[in-house]
Parts: structure tokens; sequence; C-alpha cells
């Protein structure tokens, strides 16, 4: 009976430590699985949609960073861009915050990336963070969708617009000109006139950065998406290096978007959306942050 009573404090101590162990490694396990889910650091170069095409390349030096870069040829037949939609005014939010692949699912886009600056926002944990999904957002700067202006100009941010006419520039205003349908604003110009603009950032950190490059005609527009945050595979880029890949693209004019965990570029797939970047969100590798607005674009097979 004494050995039978061993055996059982035995079994209950094995049994209490492989629990423990389970929940003190469970959340490395997950982090792993997030972390084999990122693209690989392989370069590739493939046309998504008529007009629209994608390129991915790893870089090594000055640190690990994985780069995204989407051309699209706006005189196509069947591109469109659309904003995020704005509630009509008196409302308690300028739009409902949403992860870019529910922006994508949501209005039958094919093609997706968060756009501008909003608030309120914090991230404390994986838990406490807002918005969550559904959250009232107030995008920073002048926003526009379907020509409903729903977010007021911010002095020094500069603006994406796009014309009736499937044409876009890029405005040192903070406001779109007058018949426009979509636009949305960013931080600061990077790109002006063909030439890089000296922002001259005494802290110019490696960070998750997105940006949007236009040609001097405005109908070809390049949506650039760089991952960090992520040591070895993706540490970010300075906004010096952005406005450098920008430049080297041969931009006429180029803006500056939501970077940090804010950072993902999503297309259409047969399961409603294939996330093309490593976003990170409350230090979690692949998961989406729900953001205050995005631009979308539609196009055909």
């Amino acid at each position: 009976m004494h050995q039978r009573y061993k055996v059982y404090i035995w079994r209950l101590l094995l049994l209490t430590g492989i629990g423990l162990l389970s929940v003190l490694l469970s959340p490395l396990i997950f982090y792993g699985w997030q972390c084999f889910l990122r693209p690989p650091r392989t370069d590739i170069e493939q046309v998504l949609y008529r007009g629209i095409t994608y390129k991915r390349y790893a870089i090594s030096t000055p640190r690990p960073a994985m780069i995204h870069i989407v051309t699209i040829d706006l005189k196509t037949p069947g591109v469109k861009a659309l904003v995020t939609p704005g509630f009509p005014k008196p409302s308690d939010r300028e739009t409902s915050a949403r992860k870019t692949s529910d922006f994508l699912k949501e209005f039958k886009l094919q093609l997706a990336i968060n756009a501008s600056y909003f608030h309120h926002f914090h991230e404390k944990s994986p838990w406490e963070y807002y918005p969550h999904s559904g959250d009232p957002s107030y995008p920073i700067g002048e926003a526009i969708s379907n020509g409903y202006r729903y977010s007021s100009p911010e002095a020094n941010f500069p603006v994406l617009c796009f014309s009736a006419q499937n044409r876009v520039q890029i405005h040192k205003s903070e406001k779109c000109p007058e018949g426009t349908v979509q636009g949305v604003a960013g931080s600061q110009l990077l790109v002006y006139d063909g030439k890089a603009i000296d922002n001259n950032f005494k802290d110019d950190k490696p960070y998750p950065r997105v940006a949007a490059a236009i040609n001097q005609g405005g109908t070809n527009l390049w949506l650039i998406a760089v991952d960090g945050k992520q040591p070895l595979y993706s540490e970010g880029i300075t906004i010096a290096e952005l406005t450098k890949i920008i430049t080297d693209l041969g931009a006429h004019t180029a803006l500056n978007l939501d970077g940090g965990g804010s950072t993902t570029l999503v297309m259409e797939s047969n399961n409603g959306s294939k996330v093309l970047n490593a976003p990170i969100h409350t230090r979690i590798p692949m998961r989406e942050r729900p953001v205050g607005n995005h631009l979308g674009f539609y196009a055909l097979e």
C-alpha cells in the first residue's frame, strides 16, 4: 500500500510538471509557429493581376530586411482604387478599425494595404491594445472615399489623391483638389519632383515602413512595404533608406504612410485573403493590427 501511494504521488508530480512545462513553453511554441508562417527570405517577382505586379526581395546589409514593392498601372482597364469608407456626420467615429485583410474581403478587392496614421492607439500586451476590430477610429489628415471627405486636413500631412479619371497625384498641401474620389494622408514627403527630400531626422532608426510613390504623369503607383521589429528576419529600414529605394524606382513623388505594426499588404486568394508581408502586432509575427483606414484596388485576373 505504501509503495502504491508513492507511485500515485510520483504520477501526480509528473503530470503537474508536464502541465507547468506546457504552460511555460506554449507561448514559445506559438511564437515559433507564427515565425514559421512568415514569407521566406527569397526573392520573387510576379504578375498578380492585370496591371498589378509584385516584387519581394531580401537584403542582409546593413541589417536583415524584407522589402515588398507593388507596381500598379492605373491605365489598365479594371484597375480602380478604394479608400476605406467613412461614416457620415454626425457620428461617434470616422471609421471602424479593421484588419487590412478584413477590408479586402468586405469590399471584394484584389489588393489592399494599410494607409493613414490614426488615433486613438495604444499597445501594452497581446491582449491589451486599442483599437480592436470594430472600435471607433479617426484617420489623421484628409481622407476621401468615393468622393466623400470624412476626415479633415491636418497641418503638414500631405495627401495622395485619385481623380475620377483614375490618375493619382501627391500634393504638398494638406488637401486634395476638388473632384478627388479617393484620398489618404501621410506624414511627410520623401521624394518631390524626382529628388529625394532631406528630412534631416536626428533619430532615424530602422522601423517597419509603408510608402506610396508615383510617376510624373500620375499613371503609375508604387506601394512599398518593409517588414521590421523581427530580429534576424527583418529589422526594418530608416527613412533615408526608404527614400533611396524609392528614388531607385525612378519615382517622381513619394509619401510616407503609417508603418510600424500597422504595416500590412494583402491580396485576394481562394481562402479570402493572403498576407504578402510579415506584419507584427503586439510583438506577435503575422498578427494583423486593426487600423483606421486602408487603400485597396480592384483589378481583373
